[in-house]
């Protein structure tokens, strides 16, 4: 018996935690909702939308526990375990509908839970003469759609890895950022931006667990920063679409206020719930809702199509037709190459820059330390004039004294003590 308990411990701890975006869709393949779950698994419902976003990851028996459970759900022949204790759930359908389980007292015992019994206990399991009836085949959930899954990076090389993202979400991206701001040019250059970011920043996005939304925030931000107001290239708009309603959904679409435009894209266009979306736009999840509500009340006034539909349908069908929108100009993006070897080219260039800049410095600091003196020398007072002391303009003319004393000295011999001793007059 120790032995089969082992083994069955065991064989739960090999199981693997799947990606975040793959537990919310088995959760809602499940038709379950995040108290369901909760309950089950023994947390909050706030712990479950936390794992299901991936911002946290569940630790220790929780991690078995919800391991355990999302196994349950991928596999819905698998029989269910009691749910007397936490982290025990019952299948999906008898979640769905507690009701329709038969009464114990009625039920016959299947074969599967008594060869189960048998195993745990040792005791051979007892036959009765009565035929047992098969079971009833289990009805297979109907999948639901999910919302967006991240791309699976394959196991080449980033550049394959990035390939592969572009492809993915690039054309998506720029058809987004066409809504926010409605111009194909500003939407291309806004998706090449955040692209190129991410290949210089490839470890993180990488290892993102939702690498198409960190790709995303880039874009929503450069695509709404107020700079391009002030660029030539996109003052104005562009062509509108040909379709009336695609113009009057373009137009109506950017009357609304940035944040407003941005919450509405990011829910009703892309898909994410409300939580997801105040995470993405830097809000809490009451204030994201109040945007929401507000950003609908101003679509409802400008397209007549969602005045016509009650309010629980409007997010459907503003999702059909931000999908059915035609833009007037061309949003292909440029090839995967063409981006990752301009941003390389772009890297080589600023990086020989800086070494430029550097040796320069470098040079300059050199040239000033050889040529600085090595002593203080006080610099020269400059010259001041005197006042009342007239200039001196060169000889003043002699006097008939003064030509007298100057005749005599030249008469007088030049040495010998003759010139010294006095003469009498």
């Amino acid at each position: 018996m120790t032995r089969s308990v082992e083994t069955a411990s065991s064989a739960d701890s090999k199981l693997s935690l799947p990606a975040p975006k793959e537990r919310r869709r088995l959760r809602e393949a499940a038709e379950l909702t995040h108290e369901e779950v909760a309950a089950a698994v023994g947390v909050t419902a706030a712990t479950v939308r936390s794992w299901e976003s991936g911002r946290t990851a569940p630790r220790g028996r929780k991690r078995e526990a919800y391991t355990q459970f999302l196994a349950r759900l991928a596999d819905p022949t698998d029989a269910a375990a009691p749910t007397g204790e936490p982290g025990e759930a019952k299948p999906a359908r008898a979640a769905e509908d507690p009701a329709a389980d038969p009464p114990a007292s009625h039920a016959p015992a299947e074969p599967a839970a008594v060869g189960a019994t048998a195993a745990v206990t040792g005791e051979p399991a007892a036959t009765t003469g009565a035929p047992t009836e098969p079971p009833e085949p289990v009805e297979p959930v109907e999948p639901v759609e999910p919302v967006e899954q991240p791309p699976v990076v394959p196991a080449h090389g980033p550049a394959e890895a990035f390939d592969a993202l572009y492809a993915c979400a690039a054309r998506d991206l720029a058809r987004q950022a066409y809504l926010l701001t409605g111009r194909g040019a500003l939407a291309l250059e806004a998706v090449e931006k955040a692209f190129t970011q991410a290949w210089a920043r490839w470890p993180e996005v990488a290892t993102d667990p939702d690498p198409v939304g960190w790709v995303r925030a880039i874009v929503y931000e450069y695509a709404l920063s107020p700079w391009h107001r002030f660029r030539r290239a996109h003052r104005h708009p562009d062509k509108p679409p040909a379709e009336p309603a695609d113009r009057v959904l373009l137009d109506a679409l950017l009357s609304l206020p940035p944040v407003h435009r941005r919450t509405v894209l990011l829910y009703d266009g892309v898909g994410l719930d409300l939580p997801d979306t105040a995470a993405e736009t830097e809000a809490t999840t009451p204030t994201a809702g109040n945007r929401l509500v507000h950003a609908h009340a101003d679509l409802t006034e400008l397209i007549p199509e969602l005045a016509e539909v009650p309010p629980e349908k409007q997010s459907a069908l503003l999702r059909d037709l931000f999908t059915a929108l035609r833009p007037a100009v061309d949003l292909d993006p440029r090839p995967a190459a063409a981006v990752r070897g301009g941003g390389e080219r772009r890297t080589r260039m600023w990086t020989r820059a800086t070494l430029s800049l550097t040796a320069m410095i470098a040079v300059s600091t050199a040239y000033t330390v050889m040529t600085a003196p090595t002593h203080y020398e006080p610099p020269l007072a400059p010259g001041e004039s005197v006042s009342g002391v007239p200039p001196l303009a060169g000889p003043q003319q002699l006097t008939e004294h003064s030509r007298q004393l100057h005749d005599k000295l030249l008469a007088d011999p030049e040495a010998g003590p003759a010139r010294i001793a006095p003469k009498g007059e």
